[in-house]
C-alpha cells in the first residue's frame, strides 16, 4: 500500500498564459511535439484546445446576441414613436370631428 501511495501523482495547475503559449506552441510544431517539449500529456493539450474553442465559440454567439438585442431595441423604439405619432394624429382628428 505505501508503494501505491508513493506513486500517486499530485496535479499540476498551469496558469492561464502557460495554457495559451502552450497551445501556440501546438500550433506552430504539432501537438505531439509540443507536448513532448513541454512534458504535458497529448490529450491535456487536445482537452486545452476544445476548451478554448468551445469558449471563442461561446463569445461569438454572446455577441451575435447582444448585436441581435441592440437592433430590436432600436426597432421598438421606433415603433414607439411611431405608435405616439399615430396615437396624437388620432386624438386630434377625433377632436376636429366633434
Amino acid at each position: 500500500m505505501k508503494k501505491a501511495e508513493a506513486q500517486k501523482k499530485t496535479r499540476n495547475r498551469y496558469s492561464p498564459q502557460f495554457k495559451d503559449e502552450a497551445l501556440a506552441l501546438a500550433e506552430r510544431v504539432g501537438v505531439t511535439g509540443a507536448a513532448k517539449q513541454l512534458g504535458l500529456n497529448e490529450n491535456q493539450l487536445y482537452n486545452w484546445r476544445g476548451k478554448k474553442r468551445r469558449v471563442q465559440a461561446q463569445s461569438e454567439t454572446e455577441q451575435e446576441l447582444a448585436t441581435e438585442n441592440a437592433r430590436l431595441k432600436r426597432q421598438l423604439a421606433e415603433q414607439a414613436e411611431e405608435l405616439a405619432i399615430l396615437k396624437k394624429a388620432a386624438a386630434y382628428f377625433a377632436k376636429s370631428l366633434k
